[in-house]
């Protein structure tokens, strides 16, 4: 009798296949565990450096730095992870976390401990300093200060004096800061720090000692050289330094300043404090019923002219509750009510009680409202207020785009998200309305003059110093509003790339190319000339605080080609309007970064068999070197053949693709077991690296590797008949391989998880092309469905069916038959194939009692159904014990339904319930 290897054994030990495909490996999933990704990667200023961490899916970071003087990896760090270069370049900091088996084996993660190690760039030598809790490099490289994480001297007053003291917030801890001179490794200690941080020219540290008494709370200005010497800037029990920020280039710092004598945290009042020319000054609201909260936000401009803060209306005292104090108290009506546990949900909310419950946590319990101190006025100006409470802060502009959602609240139950824009003058705080009811965002032009929108299908410019109206785009023969759209909602456009500095043009995407309209008579330019050759030019934007484009500026473009899916890199001359192509071929090109003060970039580039390194190159792009090579190990597996689009039909006669990966040492004429893996568009990942790592998805050179062929098919989808559209669409495209001779037709799988899981559920209701199907979280009754929680969001599921994703278009009182007819619970009869479903139990997106549901159809129906219950695992698998478990799971179920191969015991058994 052949002997049956365990679970684990097959998940660490053998894999699914040790047979080797041209004296290659098969890819087993011990294998997974060792593939590296660069993350937190950091690019020097000077662009001299690069650093990383080299994260492998299992086991222990590596930090990483590299001289790209010479291109060469001059130091490692073990368990290295979220580098930081200072701006000068001469370190790297590392965060030095525990090892993974401490992390594993540690009853207690608070023991756990981090260092930090310092990495010389110009010599590759470190420095380590040991239980490290946050540190910060001053600009220059000539100061380290950090906090040691041990629990600091807690009291300077005797312990009978408890019933005075002022106590910091639960959450708040001081620790002893450390100061280092790092050019004579000098050290100076400051004993209970809360807050602190280098100012800009490395010359002076602010920091806030608080102690567990509040007595000798104090904010202290320390003089960085050889004397450390201590000015006092504040002293007074309780106080407490929060979000100290350094204006660029100076000696002027802003912090807020608060104070534990109020131990109400949410209505504690903080003061803006500005420290400048040795003078401490208050900032105040414009509107003195407005305070400012202990969570919000301080940013300087980059120019250092505005500083920005956030404020709030005074907040009302707090009802205490009545307390049972006496005898007479057990019986008080009052006071007993005081003490219920209850949720009032009302029809004239605007909000369903688990939204807003969400919201608060989230957003309104600590909600702040943006204004802006301009420091030569010495005038504060309020941007945001409660009628107008959101904006996109970018601290260069000189004016905003501000929104505001609280009309459509209750719109959002069924219809989407939705919201009224306005530009808002930074210098003096006046709004103008560009668009109300807009399910779209517009873009702003940097001076906040003009405004273009999209609108009923087209482009439109609004002149907000007038208010004219003009559309851009009704005569130009192109494309505007996105033609992938299969939504009952609103046809989104394409979106903009942005405006020039000086306001006379804004940039427009079409489908295939960037349109200049100039904003004075609406004249049109094509930028490129992608149309003619099925390309679509996308700008690359870096900087993400860039505020506009010079005229006579050269733009980096994504250049991708829409029917045979390689993406290259262009350049785009807007003084001539000329484009180059830079980076090109049969791949995946990505321009990741850009020095901020040099002519250096970073880019990728990836296939399915070439893992995504970095390369360096200036703007030329010529002679490109490698720098990085993460994964050497891909070369010893064998990791399937080079995709291929296939093509076929739509439901309703649409030419669609689809990616055909075939197995390694696939041989013509070979039929193949498939696996189909889906969800929407697919075929866009022609030339992606797959994801190595083991979740929710099939990892695919796992499959390729040991004998199936992948297939990644595009998706379409009719309004009202999501199901059918869909299975139509699949049935087109597997064909298509059975037809090529590829598939195996009694061999074919399907996978897919969330919506996809949803269809595929559907689609064995309607034919039996399929041999086995893995369905993770799929709704499965639409209508019990319409009317749940989306429980992470808190939003009630109807928009998703009425305008949203499940495609139905309108309600279920409109149209019942819809919902049935597209809700695999009511046809489980149908059902010949067999089916493993996938839910965690604490699903935060979809009800996992509607895997449930189907799963108790099937049964009762006969029919061949297995369900996964995952306990505590949200919509997609974090814990990794279980995604492993599940990636094994998944190979050994399509392992026994297409290959034949000898099924696990819970296939034929299951696995009874037991505690021990």
């Amino acid at each position: 009798m052949r002997t049956q290897l365990s679970l684990l054994g097959l998940a660490l030990v053998a894999g699914i296949s040790s047979a080797s495909v041209n004296a290659k490996d098969a890819l087993q999933f011990k294998d997974v565990f060792a593939f590296k990704y660069a993350k937190h990667t950091q690019l020097s200023e000077n662009g001299q450096v690069l650093s990383f961490s080299a994260t492998p899916y299992r086991g222990n970071a590596t930090g990483q730095v590299y001289d790209l003087t010479s291109n060469k990896l001059i130091s490692e760090v073990a368990r290295g992870t979220k580098p930081i270069i200072n701006k000068t370049a001469n370190w790297v900091a590392f965060t030095q976390v525990p090892s993974l088996l401490e992390k594993e084996t540690s009853n207690k993660k608070d023991d756990l401990k981090n260092n930090l190690v310092l990495v010389n760039t110009r010599t590759g030598q470190q420095q380590s300093f040991a239980e490290v809790k946050d540190f910060t490099l001053s600009d220059d490289g000539a100061w380290l200060a950090y906090r040691l994480d041990k629990k600091a001297d807690q009291t300077t007053t005797d312990a009978t004096e408890k019933s005075s003291e002022i106590t910091p917030d639960k959450k708040d801890h001081a620790f002893d800061l450390v100061i280092v001179n790092l050019i004579n490794q000098t050290t100076h200690t400051l004993d209970n720090v809360f807050s602190y941080a280098i100012s800009s020219t490395g010359e002076q540290l602010l920091a806030s000692q608080s102690y567990s008494d509040g007595n000798d709370n104090q904010v202290l200005l320390v003089e960085l050289n050889n004397h450390f010497n201590h000015s006092v800037l504040i002293d007074e029990p309780g106080v407490v330094a929060t979000n100290i920020v350094w204006q660029p280039n100076t000696h002027t710092a802003a912090f807020m300043l608060g104070n534990y004598v109020n131990d109400d945290i949410r209505r504690r009042n903080y003061r803006l404090q500005l420290w400048q020319n040795e003078t401490l000054t208050t900032i105040n609201s414009a509107n003195p019923d407005w305070t400012i909260g202990k969570t919000a936000t301080l940013s300087w401009s980059q120019d250092g002219e505005r500083l920005y803060f956030q404020n709030r209306p005074k907040l009302a005292a707090k009802v205490a509750a009545k307390e049972y104090s006496d005898p007479a108290s057990l019986y008080d009506f009052a006071t007993i009510r005081d003490h219920k546990g209850l949720h009032i949900w009302h029809n004239n909310d605007p909000e369903i009680k688990p939204r807003e419950q969400q919201q608060w946590r989230e957003v309104n319990k600590n909600r702040h409202y943006q204004a802006v101190y301009h420091i030569n006025g010495q005038q504060v100006v309020q941007l945001t207020t409660p009628d107008l409470p959101n904006v996109a802060l970018n601290t260069n502009r000189k004016a905003l785009l501000g929104s505001s959602d609280r009309p459509y609240l209750e719109r959002v139950l069924y219809g989407g998200f939705f919201a009224d824009y306005y530009s808002i003058d930074v210098q003096t705080g006046n709004q103008k309305n560009i668009i109300s009811d807009s399910p779209f965002t517009p873009s702003l032009s940097p001076n906040g003059d003009y405004a273009a929108f999209f609108k009923d299908g087209q482009v439109h410019l609004k002149d907000l110093t007038n208010n004219k109206l003009s559309t851009l785009t009704k005569a130009i023969n192109a494309t505007f509003a996105n033609d992938q759209h299969d939504y009952p909602s609103a046809q989104p456009g394409y979106g903009f790339a942005g405006w020039l500095n000086d306001n006379s043009h804004v940039l427009v995407y079409s489908k295939y190319d960037i349109w200049a309209f100039d904003v004075s008579n609406n004249h049109a330019t094509r930028l490129t000339q992608g149309k003619e050759s099925n390309t679509q030019y996308r700008v690359i934007t870096l900087d993400k605080e860039q505020v506009g484009f010079d005229k006579n500026s050269t733009l980096l473009l994504t250049a991708s080609n829409l029917q045979e899916k390689h993406t290259e890199i262009a350049k785009l001359n807007l003084a001539d309007n000329t484009i180059s192509k830079v980076l090109s071929g049969k791949k995946r090109f990505d321009v990741v970064k850009k020095a901020k003060h040099a002519d250096k970039y970073l880019f990728t580039e990836q296939t399915y068999q070439q893992f995504p390194d970095y390369y360096q190159t200036g703007s030329h792009f010529k002679k490109p070197q490698r720098v990085s090579n993460l994964n050497p190990q891909i070369a010893n597996f064998a990791w399937g053949q080079k995709p291929e689009l296939i093509s076929y039909k739509g439901f309703d006669g649409e030419d669609l693709q689809g990616v055909l990966i075939k197995p390694a040492g696939y041989k013509k004429g070979d039929k193949v077991p498939v696996v189909v893996y889906f969800y929407r568009y697919m075929s866009q990942r022609m030339y992606d690296f797959p994801k190595m790592e083991l979740n929710h998805r099939p990892n695919l050179p796992m499959f390729t590797s040991n004998g199936y062929a992948i297939f990644l098919p595009d998706i379409r989808f009719e309004i009202g008949h999501p199901g059918k559209s869909s299975t139509q669409t699949m049935i087109n495209a597997t064909q298509k391989l059975i037809d090529l001779g590829i598939a195996d037709k009694h061999k074919i799988g399907l996978q897919g998880h969330s919506w996809a899981g949803y269809q595929s559920a559907f689609m064995i209701t309607q034919t039996d092309m399929f041999k086995a199907v893995v369905s993770g979280a799929p709704v499965s009754n639409m209508t019990s469905a319409y009317s749940g929680i989306r429980l992470k969001s808190g939003l009630a599921r109807q928009f998703q069916y009425e305008t949203g994703q499940s495609r139905i278009g309108k309600t279920l009182f409109e149209a019942p038959e819809l919902y049935i007819e597209n809700s695999p619970v009511f046809f489980a009869d149908k059902v010949n194939t067999p089916i493993l479903i996938m839910f965690g139990d604490q699903d935060d997106a979809v009800p996992w009692h509607e895997g449930v549901q189907y799963y108790l159809a099937l049964r009762r129906a006969g029919k061949d159904a297995t369900f996964l219950q995952y306990e505590g695992e949200p919509h997609h698998l974090k814990k990794f014990p279980n995604q492993v478990d599940f990636s094994v799971r998944m190979m050994e179920y399509f392992d026994y339904h297409l290959k034949g191969k000898p099924a696990a015991k819970w296939i034929t058994e299951g696995e009874p319930f037991t505690t021990e």
